[in-house]
This record gives C-alpha cells, structure tokens and sequence, in this order.
C-alpha cells in the first residue's frame, strides 16, 4: 500500500515539475511575475477547501456531489442576513443558520448512505438537487450584493504579507490532517474505504463515522462559501458550478483512491498547486477554456488509471 501511495505522489511530483519548466520556458515573465501568483493563490482557498469537501468522503469509498449546492445555500442564508442591516448580530445570527443549514445537509447526507444505504453518488445527487432548487426558489435566482465591509475585509486582508483566505485554508488543511491522522475518526475513514464490513466488525460504529465524515464535509462548505461571498461581493444559487468537476480531478489528482481507503492530504496541495498553474499558464498563453476541460478530463483518467495499480506493476 505504501509503495502505491509513494508512487502515484512520485508521477505528481513530476507532472508538477514538468508544467513549471514547460511555462518558464513559453512565458518567464507573466508566470513568474508578483501578479500572476497573486492571481493563483486568490483562487486557492476556495477550490481548495472544496477539495476537502471532496476528499474526506472518497477516502471512505463515497463521494459527495452536493459541496457546490451546499457552499451556495450557506452563502445566500448569510448574505441575507447580512444585507439586513450591518451589524455584528445580524452577522453572527447568518453564521449560526448558515452553519445548521451546512449541519442539516451533511445528517441528511450520511443518513441516507449510512442508515438507508443508498449509495453515495444517488443520495449526494438527489440532495444536490434538492438543494438546488431550494436555493433558487429562496433567492428567486437573483444575486445577492452588496455586502457590509464585516465580509468585504476577509478578502482583503493580510497577515504578514499573506492573504486571510489562504490562512484560513492553511487552517482547515491543518485540521483536516490531524483528523485523520491523529485521531480515532480519521482511522475510522481510512479503514471504512477498505472494508467498511470489517470495520463494522471490528467494533466501530460504521453509522456514526459517516454521518460525520458528511457533516464535516458540509462545514468546508460553510466556509468556502464565506470566502466566495468575501471575493466576489455577491452570492448565488449558480456560483461555482465548474468547481464540482475540478475538486473531483484535484482529489484524484492529489492520490486519493476513488475507490477509498488512501489519500494524503500533501498529495492533494500539490494537485490544487499543479492545477492552478495548468490553468494559469494556459490563460497567460491563450489557450481555449475548452482544450483546458478536455486536459482536466484527460488528468482525471490517467491518474484513476494510476490509482487502479496499472502503472505500478511497472519498475
């Protein structure tokens, strides 16, 4: 197991090498300039945080369809409390539902997979669209803006020359790590995406483990959606729709099998870094958006291919 993990990190690793050398050489100045990599980590957090969304479930053999769904309902609650009225308790009572609302996806989530054992891409797909046209009914598909400085600031703000979005995606990586590196649940994770009988077995409660793993999958909702509100000065029920597919190619990408059971979280910081200079690099050169969703299609394949042991074998 672990020589398949060291492996596919290997291939990334090099994959990240080779775009840096490949864009150094096409175009030095833009991609190495201050601008562009203050572009790039203005788009980290966000993609990032959903990655995670993403990950803590595949790693049990699930998956969660409903993180963009979910990161939209949370903002559209908070963005309308907070264009009530700007103040500190308006502000506080839009996080308090926004995070329920984040509580109540993710217990539906893992009640339908855990308890019902409807299988993760149904259930994750029916709340998504649940989810959806709830959010479209409650805003009546219009965008909310214009928000206080309160939200404004987190976007803008810096500690010791680093953006406050990137330190709170720092954060949530860290905690995210010592979850399931360090404690009874992140074990728990791991061992359900190998044999969820044997764990069931063995004495941990397979239910219970779920049903969090949804639960905190839907909190980085939360606070993704906070960050998209902060970035963009609005909210949506359409806002980032093409991140679905990105955070599945980032998780795979970063050595997580789909299958469950494995997955690092260092493998998927450097898929979320290799992807933003793919995706940089291609716009600085002009390539067509469209030859840059076939390329993430074709990462995706290759690197599910890796995961299923094809390329291992070979030494």
């Amino acid at each position: 197991m672990k020589v398949k993990i060291d492996n596919s990190i290997q291939y990334l690793f090099i994959l990240f090498i080779l775009s840096i050398c490949v864009f150094s050489i096409l175009v030095p100045d833009i991609f190495w300039s201050l601008g562009n990599f203050q572009s790039m980590a203005s788009q980290i957090p966000v993609l990032g945080l959903l990655t995670l969304a993403m990950a803590i479930p595949m790693i049990t053999g699930g998956i969660n369809l409903s993180i963009i769904a979910t990161m939209n309902a949370c903002s559209l609650i908070l963005a309308y409390y907070v264009t009530q009225q700007d103040s500190v308790g308006y502000l506080m009572l839009g996080l308090v539902f926004g995070v329920c609302c984040a509580v109540l996806i993710g217990l539906l989530n893992g009640a339908l997979i855990a308890m019902i054992k409807v299988s993760p891409i149904l259930a994750t797909l029916g709340t998504m669209t649940l989810i959806n046209g709830l959010n479209i009914l409650f805003s009546n598909g219009s965008t909310i803006a214009n928000f206080p400085s309160s939200i404004l600031a987190i976007h803008s703000v810096e500690i010791v020359g680093i953006p406050l979005p990137m330190i709170i995606f720092l954060i949530a990586t860290f905690a995210v790590w010592f979850m399931l590196e360090k404690t009874t649940l992140g074990k728990s994770i791991y061992f359900i995406g190998n044999n969820e009988r044997a764990t069931h077995y063995s004495g941990i409660n397979v239910n219970k483990s779920i049903i969090l793993v949804y639960v905190i999958s839907s909190l980085l909702c939360v606070i993704a959606g906070v960050l998209m509100m902060s970035k963009l000065n609005s909210a949506k029920a359409s806002y980032g729709d093409s991140y679905l597919l990105i955070s599945i190619l980032a998780t795979v990408l970063g050595c997580v099998n789909p299958d469950g059971g494995k997955g690092k979280i260092a493998g998927i910081i450097i898929a979320l870094i290799l992807l933003q200079i793919i995706e940089s690099g291609l716009n600085i050169i002009g390539v067509s958006s469209y030859i840059t969703v076939m390329l993430w299609g074709v990462l995706l394949l290759f690197f599910i291919f890796l995961q299923k042991g094809k390329l291992f074998s070979l030494r």
